[in-house]
């Protein structure tokens, strides 16, 4: 049964059938244990702590099992883990990917000097060990930083890529690639956007921070053309290697911001029957905003993973000409206190003047 707050319908809460495991993107941190012997594990929550692990019940099991054996590796082959107040030490950060179709593996190690002693001989052992493991890729972090990757890096095996499968259509993924880290709860997410969104075979629509084209890919199947927006070049260029691999010819991809992208679109008149959109968790700025009002698209599906900024870029949109259709959340991070919600906004009619 639909909830009602603020006048406004919410569905109930779609949930993940087997909601454990799930997480098939890994992020760990090194640190030492209190024995000093190179560990791994989580930030503890409001903190810059460490907290090391052995196991975690929503991560995938195999990236699980591969950390313990990178850890193993360390070990035997005396690798240190990076001391950000003293600034030394090699390993910072391990980043797993598993591919929910094809179980295909990445595995990104992130350190703090490019120089990485017998890295062939720790490939060779860890592949021995893991064989599903398609790919290693070495990122190179020397910045006092609290963000995980940086732009350099070195591939140590495989392609630097693996790839899954979303909606029948495959993709591909490197270590820097943004993607969900639930594939099965994303199905339902993205299956839900495009059934709000209500396509039809002669829509054109635009796809706002596309990333690499996920759910343009899906989109386009149902519409004449889709165009996807986002400022990343890199996710751009695997967008369109995407639609390649998936033989997709009614979509384009652009690199440049989403909000320079819609002024330009207000000022040369073209329209879009439908906007999808799924911006980064601190939502859309002004700019945005005021041009995707000015382009007036019949039809708007915004899907979120912060709550606060979503109610904020709606409520704009609902002083500008729009009313919230449905709401509908989806729990794409089971144990945690984090959701997706997708909300769909039509444009209102306008009332007839009486003569």
């Amino acid at each position: 049964m639909a909830l009602v707050v603020a006048a406004h319908p919410i569905e109930a809460l779609i949930l993940m059938e087997i909601p454990v495991h799930y997480r098939h993107e890994v992020i760990a941190t090194f640190t030492e244990d209190r024995h000093q012997n190179i560990a791994a594990g989580i930030y503890e929550e409001q903190s810059h702590r460490v907290c090391p692990i052995t196991t975690c019940q929503i991560q995938h099991e195999t990236a699980n099992q591969i950390l313990q054996t990178i850890l193993q590796l360390a070990r035997k082959m005396h690798y240190t883990a990076y001391d950000e107040d003293q600034k030394k030490g090699l390993l910072r950060h391990c980043l797993i990917r598993v591919s929910h179709a094809y179980e295909e593996v990445l595995v990104c190690l992130v350190t703090a000097s490019s120089i990485f002693p017998g890295s062939r001989k720790f490939v060779e052992e860890l592949r021995k060990t893991h064989p599903n493991i398609k790919t290693i890729v070495q990122n190179v972090n020397p910045r006092t930083t609290s963000v995980v990757l940086a732009d350099q890096e070195k591939i140590l095996f495989g392609s630097g890529k693996i790839r899954d499968q979303l909606g029948g259509l495959d993709f591909w993924i490197g270590a820097k690639t943004f993607y969900q880290i639930n594939p099965v709860q994303t199905e339902q997410l993205y299956a839900q956007a495009l059934s709000m969104a209500k396509l039809k075979p002669s829509d054109r629509v635009l796809d706002a921070y596309c990333g690499i084209g996920t759910i343009s890919l899906l989109a386009a199947k149902l519409c004449k053309e889709v165009v996807g927006v986002e400022i990343n070049p890199v996710s751009i260029r695997n967008a369109i290697a995407n639609a390649k691999v998936n033989q997709i010819r009614n979509v384009r991809f652009v690199a440049t911001d989403c909000g320079r992208f819609l002024q330009e679109a207000v000022r040369q008149g073209n329209r879009f029957d439908c906007v999808l959109m799924d911006p980064a968790r601190q939502g859309s700025d002004s700019r945005f905003l005021q041009a995707l009002a000015a382009l007036a698209p019949e039809r708007i599906v915004y899907i979120a993973c912060g709550p606060e900024a979503q109610k904020r870029d709606c409520t704009f949109l609902c002083s500008h000409g729009y009313q919230i259709h449905k709401i509908q959340p989806v729990d794409l991070f089971p144990k945690t206190v984090h959701t997706e919600c997708i909300v769909s906004l039509v444009k209102k009619k306008k009332s007839k003047k009486k003569r």
